[in-house]
This record gives C-alpha cells, sequence and structure tokens, in this order.
C-alpha cells in the first residue's frame, strides 16, 4: 500500500531536491513536510506542517509516517554560536528521530557527513558523531545514515569558503581514487536520490552510506509516478 513520507529540512540544499522525488514517488499517496514557515509549493500528496522545532514534542501526534527524512542541518558560521550549532545538528534531530520512532516510524533516513565521530577533537564531527550514537539507539525497524562529503548545489547565499573548497576539489576531483573517492565533493541531488533509493529497498538493520557509496546510489534508478 502506498506509504506516508515525512520530510524535515525541506528547505535546505539537500531537502529542495528529496521533496520534489518524495512527491513524484509511486511509494507515497502522503507527504509531510516539517517548515518553519509555509513554502510556496502546492501539490495534491504535500501536507505542510509548520512547527516549532524548539517545542517539537507539542506536535508529536502528527509525526506519523512510514519514512522519515531528516536533512536538518547548519554550520557554525550560520548558527552564530556551538551552543546554537549543537541544537540544530543534535537536539532537533534526534528528537525528531525519538518522536517518530514511538509513533512507530518503519525506516529513518538521516543526513550526517563525512568525518562524523563521536571522539572526534573537531567539533562538528563529533556533534554529528553523537548524533549518529543517539539515533542509532531509536527503534526504526531501519536507519541509514548518509555521510555526504562536500555538497554542492544551488544555495541562496554561497559561502566563499564552500566556493573556494568545491572549486579545489574539482581540480582534484580525478585524483581522488582508491581511499581518497569518499571525499570527491557531491551533489545534494545526488543524495537525494540516494536517501529515496535506500528507503525504496525497504531492508532492516542500520546502515551507513559514505559518500561514495552515495554516489553510486544516487545513479541507480528510483520509482517514480
Amino acid at each position: 500500500m502506498p506509504k506516508t513520507a515525512l520530510i524535515a529540512g525541506a528547505s535546505g540544499l539537500i531537502g529542495q531536491q528529496l521533496l520534489p522525488l518524495l512527491l513524484a514517488s509511486a511509494r507515497y499517496s502522503r507527504v509531510i513536510a516539517l517548515v518553519r514557515k509555509p513554502l510556496p509549493l502546492v501539490h495534491e500528496k504535500l501536507e505542510q506542517l509548520v512547527v516549532d522545532f524548539e517545542r517539537l514534542a507539542d506536535y508529536r501526534q502528527q509525526l506519523v509516517a512510514d519514512d522519515v527524512f531528516c536533512c536538518l542541518g547548519t554550520t557554525m558560521a550560520q548558527a552564530g554560536s556551538r551552543k546554537a550549532f549543537y541544537k540544530v545538528d543534535f537536539t532537533f534531530v534526534t528528537e525528531l528521530a525519538r518522536l517518530a520512532a514511538a509513533n512507530f516510524g518503519g525506516q529513518l533516513l538521516v543526513v550526517s557527513s563525512l568525518g562524523a565521530d563521536a571522539g572526534s577533537a573537531a567539533y562538528y564531527g563529533r556533534v554529528k558523531g553523537e548524533m549518529e550514537e543517539a539515533v542509532r539507539q531509536t527503534s526504526f525497524h531501519a536507519i541509514h545514515i548518509f555521510r555526504p562529503s562536500l555538497l554542492l548545489g544551488h544555495r541562496p547565499a554561497p559561502r566563499l569558503g564552500e566556493r573556494l573548497a568545491g572549486g579545489l576539489l574539482g581540480l582534484l576531483q580525478p585524483l581522488l581514487l582508491g581511499p581518497l573517492r569518499p571525499y570527491r565533493a557531491i551533489t545534494a541531488d545526488t543524495v537525494a536520490r540516494a536517501m529515496l533509493r535506500a528507503a525504496e529497498d525497504d531492508g532492516g538493520g542500520i546502515r551507513i552510506h559514505r559518500s561514495d557509496a552515495i554516489a553510486r546510489e544516487g545513479r541507480a534508478g528510483i520509482l517514480v509516478g
């Protein structure tokens, strides 16, 4: 039977690529988008749920879905402080996972990052690693964790550092082979397609998707209708 998808972070780099794929997929008859403010989008399958992510538990009864796609995330520069960064990349993500799992969600598909490690000396990687450890403890039938490298795609306000890093990685791309392949830059659209592909497989357990695997999975076919 057609399923329900729930997506958080639909206005972000990956989320804005993923949402149209979910709406086009024959797998879903209903797509719930958790948003801070309404998106300029109307679709027969789409239900927009305007939420305050700091009070996500207030919406617990509406967080019911077969597949939960979490694309929430920010940067230290955008957040403005470590505390604000932690709130978005750890607290909001893990609270969503906890609440949706309690509503018998079947699958969680969450965006992390290359280098995620709870023991990392780098704050960004450490927070991502702690997030991964927390969502692993939830009761979803399947948990897919995606660890993309530098993301390429259209941003409303491109950041200079990311433009420079993207250009450098573009030049180095042919040299990033073998164990260095996961460090190749990857497009947001590729990650979005890999996430939907993973959901369609309906497998169980916990799976980590490295950036090089995401690139392969993103090129594989997905079901649309």
